[in-house]
């Protein structure tokens, strides 16, 4: 991750005040994707604000010891109370895990187990003997399951957690993997009943046609990432894999992305909330700079009537 995008970070969510939750990229590993150290960037934005939920979207958990997220996340409970919570996905590469990290290249394959493991961490009951996470132990910090498959939404279901679906970057299975969550979920101790996130990109601009613009320059540079993995590329390139099945494939990754105004978007997240079934959305705020980003904020915000000193509702509610 650059340092202009931890500052574009910081700067996009102090702006966005007490509006509701804020989450730190994946740790995924792709160039040019938003990913590592995220519990020192959800520090380091928490340093810098007040009011607002900040949490990781999320942490590839087999990259992990659970002892150590539950460490560094029961650290930032400990220092934000109430503020943090942690999403945690089942996926990495191979390469990540066995040179990389050092870790089994079938830690995937403990995914479920390092869940129970990490919450018990964090709920001061571990599975192992004298062994306790401090920080951490008693913390409670919220978990949430990102997927974007039916394993994740059978998993979260199994385990009476939240679902967060990675509808911004994996469409198609977005509306049967809630299906199969929501009929399949069974109540636990932490929720009774199932919940769950839905994430899709979102532009807004004064304009209908700054928006598409906008919008357009947000597709190629996620074709560009995605295809040339961070390498330099001149726009004959690009237009022709945009033209190729790959560079569409790549494109439709982003298909549910709210584009236009403030009330075109507005309007576009309500109907996708009621499409996804979602409880709750999670915004992929595209944009070539902080100001645009800000901008797409500040007009979405409107549209929905939202007053950022009130959007996070009251913090005893944030626990569930």
């Amino acid at each position: 991750m650059s340092a202009f995008a931890v500052r574009g970070d910081d700067q996009v969510t102090g702006h966005a005040g007490g509006g509701g939750r804020a989450e730190a990229g994946a740790d995924d590993v792709e160039a040019g994707v938003e990913g590592g150290g995220g519990a020192l960037v959800i520090g380091h934005v928490a340093a810098h604000t007040s009011t607002i939920r900040l949490g990781a979207g999320g942490v590839m958990l087999p990259n992990h010891s659970p002892y150590i997220v539950a460490e560094q996340f029961g650290t930032l409970e400990e220092m934000y109370p109430g503020r943090i919570g942690l999403g945690r996905a089942p996926g990495t590469d191979r390469t990540t895990l066995a040179r990389a990290l050092r870790r089994p290249v079938n830690a995937a394959e403990n995914f479920p187990s390092d869940i129970i493991e990490l919450a018990r961490y964090l709920q001061g009951e571990s599975l192992i003997p004298d062994v306790q996470a401090i920080p951490g132990r008693g913390t409670n910090v919220p978990l949430y399951i990102l997927g974007s498959s039916l394993y994740g939404a059978q998993l979260a279901a199994k385990l009476g957690l939240p679902y967060s679906f990675a509808s911004h970057l994996f469409p198609p299975m977005l509306e049967q993997a809630v299906t199969v969550y929501r009929e399949t979920f069974e109540p636990s101790a932490l929720m009774d009943e199932p919940y769950v996130i839905a994430a899709l990109n979102a532009t807004a601009a004064d304009t209908e046609e700054e928006a598409a613009r906008l919008h357009r320059e947000m597709v190629r540079q996620h074709v560009t990432v995605m295809h040339f993995n961070g390498r330099v590329a001149g726009d004959d390139k690009i237009d022709q894999v945009l033209a190729s099945p790959v560079g569409q494939h790549y494109a439709s990754m982003l298909d549910y992305y709210a584009v236009g105004t403030g009330e075109q978007t507005a309007e576009y997240l309500e109907a996708f909330a009621e499409r996804a079934q979602a409880d709750e959305l999670m915004l992929l705020i595209k944009g070539p700079t902080t100001q645009t980003n800000n901008r797409t904020l500040e007009l979405i915000a409107q549209a929905w009537g939202l007053d950022p000193a009130t959007a996070a509702g009251d913090p005893t509610t944030w626990r569930r």
